[in-house]
């Protein structure tokens, strides 16, 4: 018998153990996914409707629960309590109420338009649940980054197997309990707890889908193994996030802007600022401003705290290389300790970090940082702007300041990035009607938004007749059909577009083919 093994649920940032938390055997995988795929029978034969009243019973759930899920959160990795109810169960909560409003729209029939050679036909197209969906998903929002994706796939009638961070473990086995205590039905979600062998296994058992969010290199794993069975997929993958500030804009909002896009959770976002350009003019007194603000700011683990701990101890290890490096090769410290003197046995804490002197050569200006780190950079032009911000493989999110909005919404659409906001920061990917996805290396398609409901169901395209004529004018025999079709393509689409002429020769051809078929 296998020996099991167990994963340790650490409070990152005061170090203690808080429980250990049991794997899955890899020797139970398949049962899983064939109980997955039995629960998949019921599960996808129910309404929209009916599978939205489990959903209902989800988010009151959570309402009701919601100082115990932000507890555990915050235990779990490190964040701020705040942080774990506004960037973590708000979003899902949020996204349930969604789904409740437009769904059954959404999933439902969408009627198409017809070409005018079939007239008398209809079109439409609907959404079939594709099977069994693996999702696999990260550490730092450990609630949000798992339910969205899993109740946009049992939306449309999947079933789903999660497979969460085990960095995380105390998050992976709240989600198992609410999916159990809202009374969704024996096996449509289960849950797998493990690390990579676990994830690996998974993902070798040929899924229906494979939703996964993390890093560029783990990404670039999971598609090369799903390509091998043409395994359809979704990867949100890492981001090195631009934020262009103008001259021309509100200094005050853009500086809080800055710093709480650059050091929310740690700085572990995806959708980070972890590139802050500033137009040359207000380059200086935008700094200090910044420092004055980062200053203001309290580190901990209390209800009152702004910024807590860091939750991987692996990432500190990329966040200490980074500032080294910039810091030897020029770089001017800002704000923050000299790595040198970062103390974290006894919690995972970086304070804020603001880089000045960054030239581009440095490895904090092209490679993902994920920490409390943000180099701030100046710019002249808003061509040199847009150049420097596009400047790395990822394209995930960017925002750019100025009070001029016809200009910033210019910026905006040069920028090679899957999404943006003018005046803010991070916010769209809260907004459940826009669709949200990264470009170049920073993903594959996109989820929320229309689409992230149906991406997860196989489009199937039907045309109806309603069957009372014997035969179509393209059928069989095309004895002397082909002047005919010539002189009503050219009727159609040509330059002297006649309609009338087009029925005329359109009547000709039905008499032709009802003649030919008796």
């Amino acid at each position: 018998m296998t020996d099991r093994k167990t994963i340790s649920a650490i409070n990152p940032a005061t170090g203690q153990i808080i429980r250990e938390i049991e794997e899955t055997q890899l020797e139970r995988i398949p049962g899983i996914y064939e109980d997955s795929r039995a629960a998949f029978k019921s599960w996808s034969a129910l309404t929209v409707k009916e599978r939205l009243r489990y959903f209902k019973k989800l988010r009151h759930l959570m309402a009701e629960k919601i100082d115990a899920i932000t507890e555990i959160i915050s235990s779990d990795t490190g964040k701020v309590r705040m942080e774990a109810a506004v960037a973590d169960v708000m979003p899902v909560l949020d996204a349930i109420l969604h789904m409740e409003k437009h769904a059954e729209k959404i999933l439902g029939r969408q009627k198409m338009s017809t070409p005018i050679l079939f007239f008398g036909k209809k079109s439409y197209v609907e959404y079939m649940a594709r099977g069994s969906v693996l999702v696999i998903s990260p550490w730092n929002y450990p609630l949000q980054l798992a339910m969205v994706p899993m109740l946009s796939a049992l939306a449309g009638g999947n079933t789903v197997v999660l497979k969460p961070s085990e960095v995380t473990p105390l998050v992976g086995q709240l989600v198992e309990a609410l999916f159990k205590e809202a009374g969704f039905p024996e096996h449509v979600v289960q849950v797998a707890h493990g690390g990579k062998e676990v994830g690996a296994e998974l993902t070798k058992h040929r899924p229906d889908y494979i939703f996964f969010t993390g890093s560029v290199r783990t990404g670039k794993i999971i598609q090369e193994i799903a390509a091998k069975d043409l395994i359809p997929t979704t990867l949100e993958l890492g981001g090195k996030d631009p934020m262009i500030v103008f001259s021309d804009a509100n200094i005050d909002r853009a500086v809080k802007g800055a710093v709480w896009g650059s050091f929310t959770n740690s700085g572990q976002v995806c959708m980070s600022a972890e590139r802050l350009y500033v137009q040359r003019p207000i380059f200086e007194r935008f700094v200090a401003k910044m420092r004055d603000e980062v200053r203001m700011l309290s580190q901990g683990s209390g209800m009152n705290h702004d910024i807590g701990s860091m939750t991987y101890p692996e990432q500190i290890t990329v966040v200490r290389e980074q500032v080294l490096d910039a810091l030897e090769k020029g770089a001017k410290l800002v704000t923050g300790e000299h790595p040198d003197k970062w103390d974290t046995e006894k919690g995972l804490f970086i304070e804020p970090i603001i880089l000045t002197e960054v030239t581009d050569d440095m490895k904090i200006v092209h490679e993902e940082s994920f920490g409390p780190i943000i180099p701030v950079i100046p710019f002249d032009t808003e061509e040199e702007a847009v150049e420097l911000a596009n400047g790395t493989i990822y394209g995930l999110n960017a925002s750019v300041f100025s009070r001029d909005i016809a200009k910033a919404e210019r910026v905006v659409s040069k920028l090679v990035t899957g999404n943006a906001v003018v005046n803010d920061v991070m916010v769209s990917v809260v907004n459940h009607g826009l669709p949200f996805g990264g470009a170049k290396q920073s993903g594959l398609g996109s989820y929320h938004g229309d689409g992230g409901l149906r991406m997860f169901c196989q489009e199937k395209a039907v045309m109806t007749d309603s069957g009372k004529k014997d035969t179509e004018i393209q059928w069989y025999p095309y004895k002397g059909k082909y002047q005919q079709f010539s002189s009503l393509f050219q009727q159609m689409f040509g330059k002297q577009k006649n309609l009338a002429e087009s029925a005329k020769v359109y009547r000709e051809l039905a008499r032709l083919s009802k003649e030919d078929s008796k």
